[in-house]
């Protein structure tokens, strides 16, 4: 018999080859490649003893019953998830280390044992003393809450189908240890088969398992994205540690939109939900400073208010300098040359900048007028009016175009205590006269228009 011979794995994309290579071929990462051994055959079956099903079903012998979701009492992370956590789904909660997913993992437990469900903690990282440590610095005290220090897969299997417990929590993913593969824990091929097993436990059994992530140095799952496509809800924490705030945001749902945000204070207590991020984005924004507007753009059904600083100033270098924070560099970029050409406002020989404060990052176009009035303030020194908001997507044109739900951001900067907002022209004609009333609203066709109507020359 021939010698069988072990792939090499690429711990960035998941490129497989025969050979070694020092340049990934698929993503261009060097030194990523990693010897993989021949899987062994499997010695069991979960599937078997999990009850799965496989039979052929026709369509309209399935129940359309649904089950009654577990709502975690968090009504942020309820929002993110579509209404709370569906039964026997399968949850990828990624981000970077430190920014709270562990803490928001044990509160949720905290909810659901005041209420009865049983929660099964699987820890591979942190001893059951330490778990209990944080514990009473969160205020856990629930009894319904069970600690399994323990990384062999086959173990928290035979453990999950004798407890039967309402929800596991798996932290995390990348030290977990499939012994049929041979390969080491947090590999491509140890976290795709340990991922694919609690997905049959949690479909065979009806049980949702969430699946803690880490992520590497690009902000990607470490690991692979083969578990995105394996999992049916992916959670990313978003955040700067050096800022209180956190925004979990849905990257992929199958049981509801994954347009959603929910927003988060971290404290000594734990992460508290932010009810109004609005009012929290655009809090301690300066008066009467130029280079400042404020943007209203969509996170799923929510708006959400958010100020954008720009900074124009004479370069010391042969190139100027562009940086920019919370905001696509590439459309910034677009923007100064849309401002150049259509509108004659000259940033050639300025170094620009574009902040978005509080951490959030703005990548509906709906921000393209907020970011330049910003930029054109600073360039001029004249601040635009505080009490004014404007969205609008910039064409190559100069040409402001429609956005979608114009009416729920008016409503919105309303609600804050704005009382003039710079819209889209063809966005003006379909909103109702209650709007047009309560609030000075402004339609404006191209770029000129809009800075004629906040930046006096």
């Amino acid at each position: 018999m021939g010698k069988i011979k072990s792939t090499y794995v690429c711990s960035e994309c998941g490129f497989e080859s025969p050979k070694w290579y020092g340049k990934c071929p698929s993503c261009g990462e060097w030194n990523t490649l990693n010897e993989e051994l021949p899987k062994a055959e499997f010695k069991g079956n979960f599937a078997s003893s999990l009850g799965a099903v496989d039979q052929v079903l026709a369509l309209e012998d399935i129940s359309d019953e649904t089950d009654e979701r577990l709502v975690t009492g968090i009504d942020e992370f309820d929002r993110v998830l579509g209404g709370g956590i569906v039964k026997g789904s399968l949850v990828l909660l990624s981000g970077d280390p430190g920014i709270g997913k562990s803490t928001i993992l044990l509160q949720i437990c905290q909810n659901l044992g005041k209420i009865g469900e049983k929660i099964l903690y699987v820890s591979g990282e942190e001893s059951a003393n330490q778990i209990k440590l944080r514990a009473i610095r969160l205020g856990v005290t629930t009894n319904r809450l069970f600690i399994l220090p323990q990384t062999d897969l086959g173990t928290i299997i035979e453990c999950i189908i004798k407890e039967k417990p309402d929800m596991v929590i798996i932290d995390s993913i990348q030290t977990m240890v499939y012994e049929q593969v041979s390969s080491s824990a947090g590999s491509i091929t140890q976290v795709r088969e340990c991922t694919n097993v609690f997905m049959h436990t949690a479909k065979g059994l009806g049980i949702p398992i969430f699946v803690v992530g880490h992520v590497n140095k690009d902000g990607a799952i470490a690991g692979p994205k083969v578990l995105e496509h394996i999992v049916d809800t992916v959670l990313y924490f978003e955040g700067e540690r050096n800022y209180s705030y956190r925004i979990l945001r849905g990257v992929k749902n199958r049981f509801g939109s994954t347009n959603e945000i929910g927003v988060f204070e971290m404290t000594a207590d734990g992460l508290k939900a932010v009810l109004n991020p609005s009012l929290m984005m655009i809090s301690g924004r300066p008066k009467n400073t130029s280079g400042t507007c404020v943007a209203c753009v969509m996170e799923g059904t929510r708006p959400i208010l958010a100020e954008v600083q720009g900074l124009v100033c004479a370069t010391g270098f042969g190139t100027p300098r562009r940086m920019s924070t919370g905001f696509d560099y590439n459309r910034m970029s677009m923007l100064l040359a849309v401002l150049e050409k259509r509108a004659g406002y000259f940033f050639n020989n300025m170094d620009a900048y574009v902040n978005v404060i509080g951490g959030l990052k703005l990548d509906e176009p709906a921000a393209d007028l907020t970011v330049a009035l910003a930029l054109v303030s600073s360039l001029k020194d004249k601040a635009v009016d505080d009490n004014t908001i404007a969205f609008g997507e910039v064409g190559l044109a100069g040409e402001i175009r429609a956005v979608n739900n114009c009416e729920l951001r008016i409503a919105e900067a309303n609600r804050l205590g704005f009382n003039r907002c710079i819209i889209p022209f063809h966005n003006y004609k379909s909103i109702s006269s209650s709007y047009k009333a309560t609030i000075d609203i402004i339609p404006v066709r191209n770029i000129r228009e809009a800075f004629s109507a906040l930046v006096e020359e």
